[in-house]
């Protein structure tokens, strides 16, 4: 194992250790109790079981019968989860022939950052998460289950799936994903036709059909954003089948893993005598190979938030500073866009998740040595799902990348270091995704140019009034303040200001998309500035430094100054209508980006 490697792992169990306990006592004392099915009174059993057939009703009688719980964020509105429409008789009919049932226990929202972006939904986005994860518990509360099946994909689901469940981790779990929509419009053509749009080159009817071509059919949206590194990091972590996460909607291959994610699943119950609570899966080192993973591909920076949210609800202090020191030795090994040309079609045909995962256990920067949906050890991560005379098997994967301009081996990989910085410095604690960032462009000292919010900034560029070299800095962007909606708008624009020659950067304490590209973004900024944050203190012209080689993010005004000036008054930004004001209880809750920006974590630090 790589020492830092071993040296991070070893320092999140010794901070978790308290936490790590008494969340283990807590699932362990669930899993001895057993499902209440066992010893129900008649009339609550009843209710469990009056919506099923009276074969499942019979076996939901014998306690060697196993009673799968479904968890599902099917709409057919999210192209990614519109496949999932027929996943639970599918489920239902695999559970059944191995003599096992399945019922939906209930299903969460899935929101779609892709129609909210820059729309008064988006400021719900991460606030959604919050209530998937509630929504999850609700449906496992009835506690009638010996497994869960998590259906869900995109950006806020399977972090709030993931996030409930682990609250019932006496339960093993196996998450079943539905695949990406085949390739498209290339990703640089329809991001070019979006930089000629910004520029008024381009009408709405261009690039409407440039859109409608890259986002054309059920599946995951092709780029490499949050949904996609959400499919990455359960197959690494080991809650999928190896192979599962990028094969394509209603292909053979498809159908026959989502049969067997409910075989398996089923041989994790007690029952099946592979019991493999998701909880005791779910450790240390399984979150440091998560980290590591995210790191290799160039993962979406919303997962700086994601993955403490994760680790808390599992018991594990994991911090900002955990995820940069694994940064500073684990290789960029893939380039997906918008890290590079390729969709993550081309990633999975060139050598995938199989090859990704072999050669980071080959350079000791993987923990071999844990639990898995398959059993343990990692190596089995390794090998790709076929179909083989009408049945499913595994084989080893690609020994060799297929394409080195899109996956590349330990040897020879794009970058000696990760994608992540943590930036730090008199205006707080950010983190910028350098990897999409070319190194010319990674270091930016230009006046700073304050939004209130991204349509600021959007009227400022079509007014021509940042044609020059600019830090632009929009503030009041935090979970407390408007619910932390992505600012992906401001992609295009700052773009084309940098193709033309200017020295840009952005800097908030918001966030931007999974799919945060070439401009430098010191984003997630704390102490946000609603909280008073220096961010609050920041003035039109201030020269600001943003430094992505060292992770400095600094105002450079007299440290007296800053201290003297008040700070900016909180915009009367509307937090009423689309259905805002129902989550002005979550706003106030929220904690800082940097422990995850969520609304639990008061409660679950009460487990120390």
């Amino acid at each position: 194992m790589h020492p830092v490697v071993v040296q991070v792992t070893q320092r999140l169990i010794e901070r978790s250790r308290p936490t790590r306990e008494a969340y283990l006592a807590m699932i362990r004392g669930a899993a001895s109790a057993g499902p209440a099915r066992n010893g129900a009174q008649c009339a609550n059993f009843a209710h469990g079981v009056a919506g099923c057939g009276a074969q499942d009703k019979q076996r939901l009688r014998l306690p060697d019968a196993a009673n799968i719980a479904i968890v599902t964020a099917y709409n057919d509105m999210l192209s990614a989860h519109q496949p999932y429409e027929d996943y639970p008789e599918r489920l239902r009919q695999a559970l059944r022939e191995i003599g096992s049932v399945g019922q939906v226990a209930g299903g969460v929202p899935a929101m779609c950052d892709g129609v909210t972006q820059g729309e008064p939904g988006m400021e719900l986005a991460i606030a959604s998460r919050e209530v998937i994860a509630m929504s999850t518990a609700v449906a496992l509360s009835h506690n009638l289950f010996d497994g869960a099946l998590l259906l869900g994909i995109c950006d806020k689901i399977v972090p709030g799936l993931l996030i409930g469940a682990l609250r019932f981790g006496h339960l093993p779990a196996v998450f079943v994903p539905a695949g990406p929509m085949p390739s498209g419009l290339a990703n640089k053509d329809k991001a070019a036709v979006r930089q000629r749009y910004a520029e008024g080159k381009a009408g709405r009817d261009e690039l409407l059909a440039a859109e409608m071509q890259a986002y054309h059919s059920p599946g995951t949206c092709t780029f490499y954003g949050t949904a996609n590194t959400n499919q990455m990091l359960m197959e690494v972590m080991g809650l999928h089948l190896p192979g599962s996460s990028f094969v394509n909607p209603g292909t053979p291959l498809r159908d026959a893993l989502t049969a067997e994610a409910a075989r398996q699943v089923t041989r994790l119950t007690p029952q099946g005598g592979g019991f493999t609570p998701l909880g005791e899966l779910v450790d240390e080192r399984v979150l440091v190979n998560a980290i590591v993973a995210l790191h290799a591909t160039g993962g979406s920076t919303n997962h700086t938030l994601h993955m403490p949210a994760i680790a808390q609800a599992a018991g594990i202090q994991l911090t900002w500073q955990d995820m940069a020191d694994l940064s500073a030795v684990v290789p960029t090994l893939a380039r997906v866009y918008p890290n590079g040309s390729a969709d993550i079609n081309h990633f999975h045909a060139a050598g995938g998740v199989a090859l990704l995962v072999r050669e980071l256990l080959d350079a000791g920067l993987l923990h071999e040595d844990v639990h898995t949906v398959m059993g343990r050890g990692l190596s089995r991560y390794t090998q790709e799902p076929f179909l083989e005379g009408g049945g499913l098997t595994w084989r080893e994967g690609a020994a060799a990348s297929l394409d080195e301009s899109l996956l590349r081996p330990i040897a020879r990989p794009f970058s000696a270091e990760g994608g992540l910085r943590v930036m730090s410095g008199n205006l707080g604690r950010g983190v910028m995704k350098v990897s999409a960032v070319a190194p010319e462009h990674r270091v930016v000292e230009a006046p700073a140019r304050v939004f209130a919010d991204q349509l600021e900034l959007v009227a400022a560029f079509k007014a021509g009034e940042l044609e020059r070299d600019v830090v632009a800095v929009v503030r009041f962007q935090g979970p407390r303040a408007n619910g932390m909606p992505e600012l992906h708008k401001l992609t295009p624009y700052l773009g084309l200001l940098q193709d033309r020659g200017f020295k840009v950067a952005l800097v908030t304490d918001g966030r931007m998309s999974g799919a945060s590209g070439k401009v430098p973004a010191a984003i997630h900024v704390c102490p946000e500035a609603i909280d008073g944050g220096p961010l609050a203190r920041v003035r039109d012209g201030d020269l600001l430094r943003v430094d992505g080689q060292r992770g400095v993010l600094e105002v450079l005004v007299d440290a007296a100054e800053l201290a003297d000036r008040s700070p900016a008054a909180v915009p009367a930004a509307s937090v009423q209508g689309c259905g805002r004001e129902l989550f002005g209880f979550m706003r106030s809750a929220f904690s800082s980006a940097e422990q995850g920006a969520s609304v639990f974590t008061a409660g679950l630090e009460a487990l120390r």
